[in-house]
């Protein structure tokens, strides 16, 4: 049975499901029907920080163009972009495996933003149902999971979670924090 984590809930993962190794990172959403003419596109991306919260390369940035971690293991893999968001379950993905992530990362923070939100009229407020999940590769079990229960009606940028180390372990902490400025807020908070 998964956990379901609410905003700011921090959980050691060695605890709630000792002897993780590798870990599908799922993102899920729905939008809801709008008259802006635009279709919606939504992106997972996902930043590796080291100790200073900072983007370690512009290689760090895992993302549609840069599908892999540039560590020779590419320990954590983007599983590629979802242009519709239609159907049930996980609209994009990421694996981690937490065993070859190098020491240098201290922190994997995982995001989504709306491509071309300004552009087009879309923000955070016509997007529904958005989660994040944490499911062991190995067993195919959901860990976790954060459901997204705000309001972010002129958000272009989430900040859906991090899974971070500290004193030895990894924790996942649900973070659920929107900007506006779409994917450059992002860069620019890391860079």
């Amino acid at each position: 049975m998964a956990i379901s984590l609410s905003k700011g809930q921090r959980v050691s993962l060695d605890k709630v499901a000792p002897g993780l190794t590798a870990a599908f990172i799922g993102l899920g959403w729905d939008t809801n029907v709008t008259d802006t003419g635009g279709s919606f596109d939504l992106d997972a991306s996902i930043f590796l920080l080291n100790s200073n919260e900072k983007l370690i390369s512009e290689k760090h940035f895992i993302f549609y163009n840069n599908l892999t971690s540039p560590d020779p293991e590419k320990s954590i893999k983007h599983m590629g972009d979802n242009l519709t968001g239609e159907g049930e379950g996980d609209d994009e993905g990421i694996i981690a495996d937490l065993r070859k992530v190098p020491a240098d990362i201290s922190k994997i923070v995982i995001t989504v933003t709306i491509h071309e939100a300004e552009k087009r009229g879309h923000n955070f407020g016509q997007v529904r149902n958005a989660f994040v999940r944490l499911v062991n590769v190995e067993t195919k079990e959901e860990i976790l999971r954060y459901d997204l229960e705000e309001n972010f009606s002129i958000e272009t940028a989430l900040i859906m979670a991090e899974i971070y180390r500290k004193d030895g372990e990894w924790r996942m902490n649900a973070v659920g924090a929107g900007y506006q400025g779409g994917l450059e807020s992002l860069l620019n908070r890391y860079q």
